[in-house]
């Protein structure tokens, strides 16, 4: 069974969200609509519904996070879910143990869903192919490979703001190479049937695959932000580097990081946007960063109403054989 037939059942139904790749349009448009009906939940009284009360979620963080993790867990939280994290650090897995064995201890802790973060592209994928049939497997970032839920907060903000995607122009800026939101977010808006998507970095920062992908390449911020609606930045990965691709920060900032003159290219309604978390001076000028036109905080705030749709959809779409049988 293929990475893209893993994710959905018989009838084309999610099951796990792996990776935007393969998807239809349905099935983005799907998840888009129930974030936006789940968008408000933030400003009630009580900002809790009954959804996934009596169900367990695991987030499994391998990776350090701050933004998807907690943002995971509120979406969980607000779905009445009851909620474990796990600390990495101190689990068996530092001691030895291995991903199938944790995998195997936590499923007998009766729990529905696995949240899962991990520096190896395929670990959420792994974990799919292993857990019980009532068990749900996001995919929070994967290696270079993958963080779909990302991408989809990306495209819910966009749509937020310029719904009509044939008519948009977008380009994401930076270090393409070592990037799983920029290969999830470009997936997504072909998908979506985005007008033009541009990938603007040095030669060094992209990968020779990149126009397979459907998208026009620039060097040159210069002509690659020109008339653009969405500019979206992106965060050097020094982490993933492993050797020198880039002079100095300071110099990358000089030719590619977002000042108010590069934005002054774009079109005078673009957005900024940045899957953070940002380094100020690096990518981006925080003039820019905290101006008018940035939506970045909104996509922090969006990135919950996302997870609660798809956490919402997947387990939907999952029955224990108890719940089968009632």
């Amino acid at each position: 069974m293929s990475a893209i037939d893993l994710q959905l059942d018989s009838q084309g139904r999610l099951l796990h969200f792996l990776s935007v790749e393969g998807l239809s349009r349905h099935h983005l448009t799907e998840i888009l609509d129930t974030a936006e009906s789940l968008h408000g939940v933030a400003e009630r009284r009580v900002k809790k519904l009954p959804t996934l009360h009596g169900k367990t979620v695991v987030n499994l963080f391998f990776e350090a996070s701050t933004r998807t993790r907690t943002t995971f867990e509120l979406a969980a939280k607000r779905l009445s879910a009851d909620v474990l994290n796990l600390n990495i650090a101190t689990s068996s897995t530092s001691k030895g143990e291995s991903l199938l064995d944790t995998l195997r201890n936590i499923e007998a802790m009766q729990c529905d869903m696995f949240v899962v973060r991990h520096s190896q592209s395929g670990a959420a994928e792994f974990m799919a192919r292993h857990v019980k049939p009532h068990i749900a497997v996001l995919n929070a970032g994967d290696g270079c490979h993958a963080h779909p839920t990302q991408a989809m907060l990306d495209t819910f903000t966009i749509r937020r703001h310029k719904p009509d995607f044939p008519a948009l122009r977008i380009a994401i800026v930076g270090d393409i190479l070592h990037s799983r939101v920029a290969r999830s977010l470009i997936h997504a808006l072909n998908i979506l049937g985005a007008g033009e998507v541009r990938v603007i970095a040095p030669r060094t920062l992209l990968p020779v695959w990149v126009e397979q992908l459907g998208v026009q390449v620039f060097h040159a911020p210069q002509a690659g932000l020109r008339d653009v609606d969405v500019i979206v930045m992106l965060r050097l990965q020094r982490e993933r580097m492993e050797r020198a691709l880039l002079p100095s920060e300071q110099e990358f900032f000089q030719q590619y990081g977002l000042t108010e003159e590069r934005l002054a290219l774009a079109k005078p309604d673009a957005i900024v946007m940045h899957p953070g978390p940002i380094n100020r001076g690096v990518e981006i000028d925080s003039r820019v960063a905290d101006g008018p036109r940035s939506v970045i905080l909104e996509q922090v705030t969006n990135g919950i109403a996302i997870r609660m749709a798809i956490m919402s959809i997947t387990l939907g779409n999952h029955a224990r054989p108890a719940e089968e049988n009632a």
